[in-house]
């Protein structure tokens, strides 16, 4: 009885945000949809600008949360300048690095101009799914099913729309978990097929989906963000590294700081052509194993868990995020209290997530 009790607060933890995150979707979705309806008459320009001011609204109250709520430390190492068109790319471990984007981009006031290339399954989430690719965002395939011609025509239409950007791409294109090993593997075959240094703390990065976007955006681009992020406590007593972790593991507050290592790189002096690029992103991924190499196995203690230089903690308000979570929990608690509002609420989870994933199937 009482381990059932103990392990029903803990759930709990992350039951709560997950339910009114969650919960909130719909209430979000139903008032971009009034805003996408009457933007037909008015410029492309304008809608994108109140799309972008919705999407500050809903993952403001996500970074309550992610930030507030679980009391995690953001240790930033590194300046980050002035608001600015950026292509941010990070190594890739956990679902929680998606939030990562977003407590970076606030610190800039560019919390709204997030967008991602992300995994094309990811298309049928219900109503994110059919949302993230209208705010911009791009589902791609690995390999040979990489539709180049669809994610530059998307790049291309927010350009002319002159759409603040802020794209987030994680090259290697999958997690790294140290409990799958195969996929650690593959990737170090693959360096070693390629003639590339094998990394350890990160998987080879793919360059198609850097290379296309630092191609098409090439004049409209200010900067490339090299993130490289470390979850501290992701290191057993014995020196292995495990997994990162999860949304859940993280709404529970099982992660007490995230380092956070920036280097900005001006878009002219990377290469342009595929082979060399290929080659620069590579050597990005190299420093990025050489810092989480000595974040981990710094045989001073003094020097584990910590990036070189000295860090500093970034700072949220609680204005930034507590109007956001009013707002959006108090609209979707009025629906809920009426019939009608019962009834809207419920046929956009239904409608929404089925006419959503006709539309992205549909566009594929």
């Amino acid at each position: 009885m009482l381990l059932s009790a103990v392990v029903h607060t803990y759930s709990l933890r992350y039951m709560l945000p997950a339910a009114l995150m969650l919960g909130s979707a719909p209430t979000y979705l139903l008032a971009w949809g009034c805003w996408r309806a009457m933007s037909t008459v008015f410029p492309e320009r304008l809608y994108r600008k109140v799309d972008d001011r919705l999407y500050v609204i809903y993952q403001s109250m996500v970074l309550f949360f992610f930030q507030h709520y679980t009391g995690v430390q953001i240790m930033l190492y590194g300046e980050l300048p002035k608001k600015e068109n950026i292509l941010y790319i990070s190594n890739h471990q956990c679902t929680v690095d998606w939030i990562i984007a977003d407590m970076m981009a606030v610190q800039q006031k560019a919390l709204g101009h997030v967008r991602y290339v992300l995994k094309d399954g990811l298309k049928y989430l219900p109503l994110y799914g059919w949302y993230f690719s209208q705010h911009g965002g791009v589902y791609v395939k690995r390999s040979a099913k990489f539709n180049e011609k669809n994610m530059k025509n998307k790049l291309q239409s927010q350009m002319k729309a002159k759409t603040q950007m802020y794209l987030v791409i994680f090259p290697e294109g999958t997690r790294y978990n140290p409990n799958i090993p195969k996929v650690i593997s593959d990737s170090q075959a693959f360096a070693m097929k390629e003639g590339l240094p094998v990394l350890k703390h990160v998987l080879t990065p793919r360059v198609k989906a850097t290379h296309l976007a630092i191609e098409t955006m090439q004049d409209y681009l200010d900067a490339v963000y090299d993130i490289t992020v470390a979850y501290e406590g992701t290191i057993t007593p014995s020196g292995q590294r495990r997994e990162a972790p999860s949304m859940a593991e993280f709404l529970c507050k099982e992660c007490p700081r995230i380092h956070i290592a920036i280097d900005r790189i001006s878009v002219k002096d990377i290469p342009k052509e595929q082979t060399f690029l290929r080659r620069w992103l590579h050597e990005r991924f190299e420093n990025k194993d050489r810092l989480l190499t000595e974040f981990y196995e710094a045989t001073d203690p003094e020097n584990r868990n910590k990036f070189p230089g000295e860090g500093h903690i970034a700072k949220l308000s609680m204005k930034k995020t507590v109007p956001s979570l009013l707002l959006l929990t108090g609209v979707t608690a009025g629906m809920l209290c009426t019939e009608t509002g019962r009834k809207v609420y419920i046929n956009t989870w239904i409608y929404g997530t089925l006419i959503g994933c006709l539309w992205v199937s549909l566009k594929a």
